[in-house]
């Protein structure tokens, strides 16, 4: 599976945007999708992620303000991130990964695909 992320900017703090993964090649919905973080001189942080099932999990800086969806349709999945922060200034990448386990869904070494990064830069 390719991988595109797009929708990234700059944005004012409290602002919002829309991160965009759209797949092709194979439907995105049997993949685990993921999205990770990487501000500079940091390592990679895991941001949220939906599994097969539709079961989504978050990191706790971004729980009630980021939403992971999909749209099986359009073989895209989003990443709506409201309230933002200049602390979530950071390039943001997809993963996806078809055999992912539960234990595994927020380390971003378990993902065989990824995306090329999207920056987001929040301004206080």
């Amino acid at each position: 599976v390719q991988l595109q992320a797009s929708g990234g900017g700059l944005v004012q703090a409290g602002g919002s945007l829309r991160l965009s993964c759209a797949a092709s090649g194979r439907p995105i919905r049997t993949y685990a999708v993921a999205w990770f973080r990487q501000a500079p001189g940091n390592e990679r942080e895991f941001v949220a992620a939906i599994r097969r099932t539709g079961h989504t999990a978050y990191a706790d800086s971004v729980k009630g303000r980021f939403t992971i969806s999909r749209d099986n349709a359009l073989n895209t999945v989003y990443l709506q991130m409201n309230s933002l922060k200049p602390e979530d200034t950071a390039v943001y990448y997809c993963a996806a990964d078809e055999g992912i386990i539960l234990s595994s869904l927020r380390r971003s070494s378990a993902y065989d695909y990824y995306g090329q990064g999207t920056q987001v830069t929040v301004s206080s």
